[in-house]
């Protein structure tokens, strides 16, 4: 006997809502659920099915042959292969970005929203170890809060006025600046900014940014203020991530080196601006343009492989 509290029309649409989530189940587990008979979940399904053929939708329901357990497939929400995902969750892993209680989250909804039913199992297992072992960045602050914020006011041109940690010196100065991007490198999450005051600076008319890291901004502020986008027709984000690979503030630097090392890929991959201008027997001659004076200690790490 049907439990009376639940109508087979609100079942089925239960039914439906939950299977809609993501959720998957066996006919016994929701016949347990709504105190029914397997038979009545099962031609509650061909009901659904017949629904969702006729209202022309790119849904289906489909049974897990291994598990036995039903749930929905969206051929109309494009799922990550096994191949893709796994190497979304490595990438994210690696970076080492996060908190664990920030980063295991989302790799968590990852695998729940984009990987189809039967492959979530073999994905968690794959990453199950590095889950485990994560090691957290050492400043153990929270980057997600305040991350969308920062976003925001870069898209909608707003003021913000932030609390800073400077590195070289352990204490608070507070900046206006005006934001034009996020950008990510070797752990760090990183805000580029223009100072709204430069009068203190050693160049005030420099036309690039100024990088602060996300962790250091101890407290922000987004102003009823707006700005019109400075120097936009000199400066342009991705050409600006080209040349300031090493995050360090200061002068567009043009280079030129001699590498004689192992791998040229790995120094063209390292420089996205690099171009080879010679070929010599024992190496190559390099030139680039890079941001800042944090390329000086990349090319003392390459040891007898550069010369300058």
């Amino acid at each position: 006997m049907e439990d009376v509290t639940f109508l087979k029309s609100d079942r089925i649409l239960h039914i439906y809502f939950q299977l809609a989530q993501g959720e998957a189940a066996t006919k016994k587990e929701l016949a347990q659920q709504f105190h029914v008979t397997e038979r009545s979940i099962q031609r509650d399904l061909g009901v659904l099915r017949c629904f969702l053929e006729e209202l022309g939708t790119m849904q289906e329901i489909v049974c897990d042959k291994v598990s036995h357990k039903y749930y929905i497939q969206d051929s109309s929400v494009q799922t990550l292969s096994n191949s893709e995902i796994l190497a979304v969750c490595k990438i994210l892993l690696e970076s080492r970005s996060m908190r664990k209680d920030e980063m295991l989250p989302i790799l968590d909804k990852l695998i729940s929203r984009c990987v189809p039913e039967q492959n979530k199992k073999a994905v968690q297992e794959l990453i199950a170890n590095e889950k485990y072992h994560y090691i957290e960045p050492h400043h153990n602050r929270r980057i997600l809060d305040g991350l969308w914020e920062i976003g925001q006011a870069v898209q909608k041109h707003q003021v913000l006025e932030i609390q800073y940690e400077r590195l070289k010196e352990p204490r608070l100065i507070v900046r206006r600046v005006l934001p034009v991007g996020i950008m990510f490198s070797e752990y760090y999450f990183y805000l580029t900014a223009f100072l709204e005051d430069k009068t203190n600076f050693d160049n005030p008319d420099d036309l690039f940014p100024t990088i602060y890291r996300i962790d250091r901004i101890r407290s922000l502020k987004v102003l009823d203020e707006h700005f019109h986008v400075p120097y936009k027709d000199r400066f342009e984000e991705g050409e600006f991530r080209k040349r300031v690979q090493f995050m360090y503030g200061g002068k567009l630097e043009h280079i030129q080196f001699r590498y004689t090392g192992p791998s040229l890929e790995a120094v063209l991959d390292r420089l996205p601006t690099a171009e080879v201008v010679g070929d010599e027997n024992d190496g190559w001659v390099i030139r680039a343009e890079v941001f800042g004076k944090g390329i000086d200690m990349w090319l003392r790490s390459q040891g007898d492989y550069i010369v300058i």
